[in-house]
């Protein structure tokens, strides 16, 4: 029997919207005659062995040198005798096209079944890859070199990398334009195809088949319950299965270069997560002849490693933030990463983009909430603006966003502050602010302020400037009250926005913006449309270097007025905890604490309104009073502002001169991405 070779085919992307078989037979075909094992190789089956050509092989550095690849010796062809030159009348070629295996334009992919009885692969069903320009043809034959580092551990390659077997050639023809690939059969589907299925979920945990045992593996307390819980346990799964398949690469001293939903499959047989084709696998420099040149190798593992993490960050992203998928949202996604805006801040960033886009709720958000914002820390690291910043595979592994309850991770100082700013944000945004959430938020504050390790004013000059956006004021509370104002006023965003005046000097601006609506009508409770109107003040401020000082205060709780504690001993009493115990700097309550002094200039106070409110100046100065009522004065009057005692890329508290405290956390927010 003659098997025939397809001629080539449209795209593959343009067939994938057919569905997911493709019949051959309604294509044209060119059909070529092929040569049989004959009957001398059947009787020697069990020495039968397989290796590369010469014609097949390639340097490293893809420099195509026929001197070099005529010289190859016995010897060298030896160590591929891994690598199997297949016939293409060794195969049964299938009457569907493979689906989700990373396909391009320039590539064909058939699913074929090994028919020839003398073959290893005998009845075994295996993936061809036929590549037709020189630059897929390239990428074939590095994906067999790069076989030869990692075949030394068989099964950590067998278990997370798809498997190249060989490549495929006519014994009668002789191609030259055309070079096949042949490679392992995972289920067809990418990740990309297993996360666009209307019932992913569900689909994907049996094929996984999440039990007792693989729940352990991620360290979950239970399997099943709540649709986010579940989604967690598969995402726990999926990234832990992909950074050690990424970090066996880096440690094999290749960078992937290529990591996307396209390229990474799903095996059902052994339930691992497969990188896809290291046809653009880079190697690592090594064993340079004199430091400057280990020096600039060093960075170059660095810069290369860091790209394969951020990718692994944009994976994580798609796989938590479903959203994503939807290619308008990713490219503002990947817009507010490229303009220089904080990954820290992506929370706030996604926030007001998914609430504006999003018809399908925000489970991903939640997920990255939980643990004290552990996913969102661990999102950060991973699209760090900074290489040297990115979060490496091994230290990922022990992130407790990836590490289930039942996992005890002894968490850095760095993630124990995240936590606290984290937790502090969630009360301010989900709870009514009565005073048992007040004084959390208060013990949260104080806590950050204590462990805060930018207080030089050298920092402060670095991180301050930017646009800050108003979060809470431990000395203002202002929710559902009996007042009945003369005014009724809608306050929206206020803003803190701070410039250096020159890089010469520690002189720097301070602009707050205070967003309102002035309600009009009797209708106001369910009628919100009225009058806009802003808010300006800037002032002037000189930075420099100061200390808050821990008065005493009276031990004896009669002396105390009710309802009041003692602010120092709650503080220390919540530090010595066993959760904050080990985050604690130093060994005894401090008398002070260093912090960045601000020392205020001139104060510029003006308003602008959509349209006048009317001739009569009584409105007018009751619209101002109850802005002021509302908005905590260190806004309305910036000379109040006496300090700063945290900072950090993405969290703000500054004290006010009656010691209240105010939170902000940094706005990111551009019309050319929202």
């Amino acid at each position: 029997m003659a098997l025939l070779w397809l001629s080539p085919i449209p795209c593959l992307e343009s067939i994938e919207a057919v569905g997911f078989g493709y019949n051959l037979s309604k294509s044209p075909a060119c059909f070529t005659p092929a040569r049989k094992y004959g009957t001398a190789a059947r009787k020697q089956r069990s020495n039968f062995r397989c290796s590369l050509s010469k014609e097949m092989l390639i340097p490293l550095d893809f420099e195509e040198d026929d001197n070099l690849i005529a010289s190859v010796s016995v010897e060298e062809e030896e160590e591929l005798d891994h690598v199997i030159k297949f016939d293409i009348s060794d195969f049964q070629i299938c009457d569907r096209v493979s689906i989700g295996l990373g396909g391009r334009g320039d590539e064909e992919v058939f699913e074929a079944v090994v028919k020839n009885d003398i073959s290893p692969f005998y009845n075994t069903k295996l993936v061809l890859r036929r590549l037709n320009s020189v630059q897929a043809q390239r990428r074939g034959k590095r994906a067999i070199q790069v076989l030869k580092k990692l075949a030394r551990r068989k099964l950590l390659y067998h278990s997370y990398s798809m498997q190249v077997h060989g490549y495929a050639c006519s014994s009668e023809t002789d191609d030259d334009g055309s070079f096949t690939l042949v490679h392992g059969y995972h289920g067809s589907f990418s990740l990309k195809h297993w996360l666009q299925q209307a019932d992913w979920l569900p689909t994907l945990e049996a094929t996984l088949a999440l039990d007792e045992e693989s729940a352990k593996r991620v360290g979950d307390d239970t399997v099943g319950g709540p649709a986010v819980s579940r989604q967690l346990r598969i995402i726990r799964v999926l990234m832990r299965d992909l950074l050690i398949g990424v970090n066996y690469l880096h440690s094999h001293g290749l960078a992937h270069t290529e990591l996307r939903l396209e390229n990474i499959h799903i095996s059902p047989l052994d339930r691992h997560i497969k990188v896809g084709i290291l046809g653009n696998a880079a190697d690592f420099s090594e064993n340079s002849p004199n430091d400057l040149a280990a020096d600039d190798d060093n960075l170059r593992r660095q810069m290369m490693i860091a790209f394969d993490m951020r990718c692994v960050g944009f994976i994580m992203a798609k796989m938590v933030v479903r959203e994503l998928m939807d290619p308008v949202i990713f490219s503002k996604f990947k817009a507010f990463l490229t303009q220089g805006n904080e990954p820290s801040c992506l929370r706030e960033f996604l926030l007001q983009t998914l609430n504006k886009t999003s018809t399908s709720g925000n489970a991903g958000l939640q997920i990255l909430d939980r643990n004290w914002g552990a996913g969102w820390n661990l999102l950060s690291l991973l699209l760090a603006s900074r290489p040297s910043d990115r979060i490496r595979c091994l230290e990922a592994l022990r992130h407790p966003f990836l590490c289930g309850p039942r996992w005890r991770v002894d968490p850095s100082m760095d993630f124990i502050r995240w936590s606290l700013g984290s937790t502090a944000v969630r009360i301010i945004e989900e709870y009514i602010y009565g005073q048992q959430q007040r004084t959390r938020v208060a013990h949260f504050i104080e806590l950050m302020e204590m462990l805060n390790c930018h207080s030089k004013p050298k920092n402060w000059l670095d991180m301050l400037p930017g646009k800050w956006r108003l979060l809470y004021c431990t000395g203002r509370h202002i929710g559902l009250t009996f007042r009945q104002p003369p005014a009724r006023v809608l306050i929206g965003n206020v803003h803190l926005t701070v410039n250096r005046t020159s890089k010469v000097n520690t002189s720097l601006s301070f602009k707050s913006d205070m967003g309102f609506r002035v309600l009009v009508g009797k209708e106001w409770p369910h009628d919100k449309a009225g009058i806009d109107g802003e808010l300006h003040v800037n002032s002037l401020f000189r930075l420099m270097a100061g200390r808050r000082l821990y008065l005493k205060q009276e031990k004896d709780a009669t002396k105390l007025p009710p309802g009041t504690s003692n602010a120092q001993d709650s503080a220390m009493e919540k530090l010595s905890g066993k959760k904050w115990g080990k985050a604690l700097p130093f060994e005894e309550f401090p008398s002070s604490l260093r912090v960045a002094k601000l020392v205020s200039g001139d104060v510029e106070v003006g308003i602008s309104l959509d349209k006048p409110l009317s001739n009569n100046v009584k409105i007018a100065q009751d619209v101002v009073q109850e802005i002021r009522t509302q908005v905590p004065p260190e806004m309305f009057d910036l000379s109040k502002i006496v300090c700063g005692t945290y900072i950090d890329k993405r969290l703000l508290v500054l004290r006010g001169v009656n010691g209240s405290a105010l939170l902000f956390t940094r706005s990111c927010m551009d019309e050319n991405y929202t």
